[in-house]
């Protein structure tokens, strides 16, 4: 094994697998992303109230996205020079005054503003988050990342119950209420801090040697690991836009051809999120056990035929297939973090916002996209070319086995 990986490996290694700090940082996960759900559940209360138009929640939407996601990688490479624990509860202060912001704008300029609080926390937030989760891990890398994920996944899935239960009744204003929710993760986010750095003490002089190593190695990644780091990116691209049409989108397609309600249409989006967010979890103990590559590979694969099924189904069904899909896609999710992150070992960060910020940022276009496409062929018929998407996990077969990286870490 090279020594950087043999030094990222004794650092993570270093005691066993924390399961206090692997639940503490899963909830905060989800915190954050519950704060985040906020903003696209505001929008039909926004519109409502300051008369705006499409094309400012569109702005709206945008500057999250863009805010939260791009800035990730950039995070993530800063801290994996130099690591900063308190970094996290800072982060979740901005987005607090950001949801308090966003509660109270009295103008378009105001709420994007707020906006950008609020995609800064969760910028500082995700590749951090993940790189406690890693260092908790111990050796079950599989597990802590499903852990980790599952929160953020969680919390997403609360957007519809956001809007059916605190915004719909209070309206804008109701949103301050969410300013406890940021305040409870401050804290939280506080005590993992002070874990966080004491870890960093424990392994000074690895960290030391770690930093020592990788100024005096600068080989760069080679051809190999470069293509399958894209090749990984572009499923996870493939994945997010799937995802993002059928959150944004499949409510729509629902009240146009079931004749459902804003209400009823919310559940079936609230199914397809929560058997996500159960997906999540079991993914990372599957991996651990099966291969990486292998779990990817069949979660994309299975889900397709489902995906392809589900505008042609009746309500019953469809909501079945659902719940089915979203189990099957969302299991790779937290799968193709850890897998990136041993592709190219010492960078936990970059790779945890590569893969999950950059993700991010990708179903923002996507959906961009999508809506463009629903605008010239109609809602209907994007929705059933949607459902393709995941048949492009076929890519996966390209991708390097688990052991052929371990061997090139070797």
């Amino acid at each position: 094994m090279s020594n950087v990986a043999a030094t990222a490996k004794s650092l993570q290694n270093s005691t066993g697998t924390s399961y206090k700090i692997l639940i503490i940082i899963g909830l905060c996960h989800l915190l954050n992303d519950s704060l985040q759900a906020i903003i696209p559940a505001m929008f039909p209360i926004l519109k409502k109230s300051m008369g705006l138009t499409y094309t400012q929640l569109g702005i709206i939407g945008f500057t999250l996205n863009m805010v939260s996601s791009v800035l990730q990688p950039a995070v993530g490479m800063a801290t994996d020079k130099k690591p900063m624990p308190y970094a996290l509860p800072f982060g979740l202060t901005s987005s607090m005054l950001g949801v308090f912001g966003l509660a109270f704008a009295q103008s378009f300029e105001l709420i994007v503003i707020s906006v950008i609080f609020i995609g800064l926390g969760s910028a500082v937030f995700h590749p951090e988050g993940s790189r406690v989760a890693y260092m908790a891990a111990g050796t079950r890398r599989g597990l802590a990342q499903s852990i980790y994920q599952v929160g953020g996944n969680s919390g997403q899935a609360m957007a519809p119950l956001i809007t059916a239960l605190v915004l719909v009744p209070l309206g804008q204003r109701g949103a301050a209420w969410f300013t406890i929710v940021a305040a409870l993760a401050v804290g939280l986010l506080t005590y993992i801090a002070f874990w966080y750095a004491a870890k960093l003490r424990m392994n000074k002089s690895l960290i030391k040697k770690k930093s020592k190593i990788s100024n005096v190695n600068q080989k760069g990644l080679s051809k190999s690991v470069k293509i399958a780091l894209l090749l990984v990116l572009f499923l996870i691209f493939a994945r997010s836009w799937y995802v993002s049409g059928m959150t944004n989108y499949y409510t729509l397609y629902t009240i146009e051809n079931y004749s459902f309600s804003i209400s009823q249409a919310q559940v079936f989006l609230f199914v397809f999120l929560v058997s996500g967010a159960v997906g999540t979890f079991f993914g990372g103990p599957l991996a651990d056990r099966f291969g990486k590559k292998t779990v990817i590979f069949l979660s994309m694969i299975i889900s397709a035929p489902l995906t392809i099924l589900v505008p042609f189904a009746p309500p019953a069904a469809a909501i079945c297939l659902l719940a089915l899909s979203g189990f099957i896609l969302m299991s790779s999710f937290s799968v193709t973090v850890v897998y990136a992150q041993e592709l190219v070992p010492g960078k936990i960060g970059t790779m945890a916002g590569l893969t999950v910020g950059l993700a991010f940022g990708m179903g923002a276009v996507g959906s961009m996209a999508i809506g463009y496409l629903a605008d010239l062929i109609g809602i209907t018929h994007t929705m059933i070319l949607t459902g393709f998407l995941p048949l492009l996990g076929i890519i996966t077969l390209l991708l390097p086995s688990d052991q052929k990286i371990n061997e090139w870490n070797a």
